[in-house]
Formats: structure tokens, C-alpha cells, sequence
């Protein structure tokens, strides 16, 4: 009997141990945090319930009664977002932003711009991109460190102040775009390729030459994307993009002929002769610090 006693008492421990695994893996499956405070609450009618309206009101809840502040407020404007309620959105951010501590202003300007963007505000969404821009020229991004966390689908990775540069460039020459303001698109494509090139940015350049009808630059660049050169060339959407803007430099600008060149002697000099050119061009020039010689630039950017 005494014996038996012993393992009852022993089974218990090991029961509240299991109750609390299985609360433990409720949180992480459905990324719900602990407590039962207005945030977690509003988190479990966000994730579980799936209720975002009810998410809402628990958000402000959190808010007001500065229960995780930053997260609440940058979460209830990604849920209104989701509503389609970008005005408000964007509003709550401007209006309470001020409750949030230094470390989360970043994720807001993030926040911000992708609102911006939705609704169409562009000039806005210029004024934030440029913002951040300065905070790295002053070196006060990701709180003077060299790189900080980031986190896409549940996963967390770091990001470089270089990686981070590359990014604020691109989305800064893409709004550029689409007021039409090709010129400064493309200095602001360009200086994010020497930081960190890629396919993508790669075919916005290439579009902001073909609006200024500088096809043969346009093709250049667009070859480095259709060569394989570049990171990410080979993702399908980029890859359909290329070869849509190689179309439409087919429509605008015919390939070169050569008449008179009937004979496959002919036809081998100009190959030879292309491949001597390419031998005496220039080489490319290096990658530069981040914003080494941005200054020349400035001018045709539009303020």
C-alpha cells in the first residue's frame, strides 16, 4: 500500500507537467502569447477566434490601458489593414505612435508605409522612406547596431543596415514610379543595385529606361536579368516580367540589322567584332559604401 501511494504521488507532478506542455504548445502553434491581459486576448480573437472586428476593440483596450503598447498598436493596424479601415489605420499610428517606445518607431514607419502604399498616399509614403533613409546616413537605424531581427512567416532572421538600405531604395525608386518621376527612380534603382543588386530591382530600372526611350541602356540591363545574372532571375514572376519588358523592347526598338551580310563570313566578323567591343568596354564600376557619392544625385531626385 505504501508502495502504491508513493506512485500516486509520484503521477501527479508529471499530470501538471503535460497540462502545462499542452498550454505551453496551444501558445506556439496558434502564436497566441501567455497571460490574460486586454493584448492577449485580443491576440487569441485575432489568431483563434479569428474575429478581427472583436480583435479591434481589445487592441484599443490594450492600448489605453498600456498593456504592451507597441505590439498592440502595430498589430490593430495590420488587422485594419486586413479590413480594409487604411485611413484609421493610419491615423491610430500618427496619433498614438508617441506612447511607444524608441525601439518599435521602426516597425511603425514599416507599418506606415505599407498603409500608405495601399491607400495610395505616395507623397506621404516618399516622406517616411526618405526619413528612414537619414536615420541610417545619421547611423541611428536599428538603434545604432549593425543589424537587427526581423521575423516573415513565423521565422525569425537578421537583417544588415546594408540589406536594410537596399530595401528602403527600392521601395523609395518604386514609388518614384508610380508618380512617373522615371529620372529619379532610376538614380535611386541604380544606387540600390551597387548596394545590393537583384533581379527584381533590376527590371524596374530597365522600365524607367524604357519610359525615357534609352533603349540600348534598357537592354543592357535587361540582358543581366535574362543571363541569369543576377539574384533571383530565376524566380518565375521576375522571370515573366523580364520577358515582358524584352517584348516591348522588341515592339519599340527592332534589333539592329546588318545589310549585305549574306555570307557566313560576313556574319562571323560581326560576331568577332562584338566580342572585341566587349573586350575594350569599360568595366563596370565597383559597389560603393552605402551612400558614397550620393550626393551628385541629389539634385535629380525630386524633394
Amino acid at each position: 500500500m505504501a508502495e502504491e501511494s508513493s506512485k500516486k504521488k509520484m503521477s501527479s507532478p508529471t499530470k501538471e507537467m503535460n497540462n502545462g506542455d499542452k498550454d505551453s504548445l496551444f501558445h506556439v502553434i496558434h502564436k497566441v502569447p501567455s497571460g490574460d491581459g486586454p493584448y492577449v486576448r485580443a491576440k487569441h480573437a485575432q489568431l483563434v477566434q479569428k474575429d478581427p472586428e472583436s480583435a479591434i476593440v481589445l487592441f484599443w483596450k490594450a492600448i489605453n490601458a498600456g498593456d504592451r503598447v507597441d505590439s498592440a498598436l502595430k498589430d490593430m493596424a495590420v488587422v485594419m489593414k486586413q479590413l480594409d479601415r487604411t485611413e484609421e489605420a493610419i491615423e491610430a499610428i500618427k496619433s498614438f505612435r508617441g506612447l511607444c517606445s524608441k525601439q518599435a518607431q521602426g516597425s511603425l514607419d514599416n507599418v506606415l508605409i505599407d498603409l500608405y502604399k495601399k491607400c495610395g498616399r505616395v507623397d506621404e509614403q516618399i516622406s517616411v522612406l526618405k526619413q528612414k533613409l537619414r536615420m541610417i546616413y545619421l547611423g541611428q537605424a536599428f538603434n545604432g547596431k549593425p543589424t537587427k531581427t526581423a521575423r516573415s512567416h513565423g521565422k525569425k532572421f537578421q537583417v544588415s543596415v546594408k540589406q536594410e538600405t537596399s530595401r528602403i531604395l527600392g521601395n523609395l525608386a518604386w514609388a518614384y514610379m508610380q508618380k512617373s518621376n522615371y529620372i529619379s527612380a532610376e538614380v535611386v534603382y541604380r544606387k540600390a543595385q551597387m548596394i545590393e543588386p537583384d533581379a527584381n530591382k533590376a527590371c524596374n530600372l530597365c522600365h524607367c529606361l524604357i519610359q525615357q526611350a534609352r533603349y540600348d541602356e534598357a537592354r543592357l540591363i535587361l540582358d543581366d536579368v535574362l543571363q541569369g545574372k543576377l539574384a533571383g532571375s530565376y524566380d518565375p514572376r521576375t522571370g515573366a516580367r523580364a520577358q515582358e519588358l524584352f517584348l516591348e523592347l522588341q515592339t519599340r526598338q527592332p534589333p539592329p540589322q546588318f545589310p549585305g551580310l549574306d555570307s557566313e563570313d560576313d556574319r562571323d566578323f560581326v560576331d568577332e567584332l562584338e566580342r572585341l567591343l566587349d573586350v575594350w568596354a569599360p568595366p563596370r564600376s565597383r559597389r560603393l559604401p552605402i551612400f558614397e557619392e550620393i550626393t551628385p544625385f541629389r539634385d535629380q531626385m525630386a524633394c
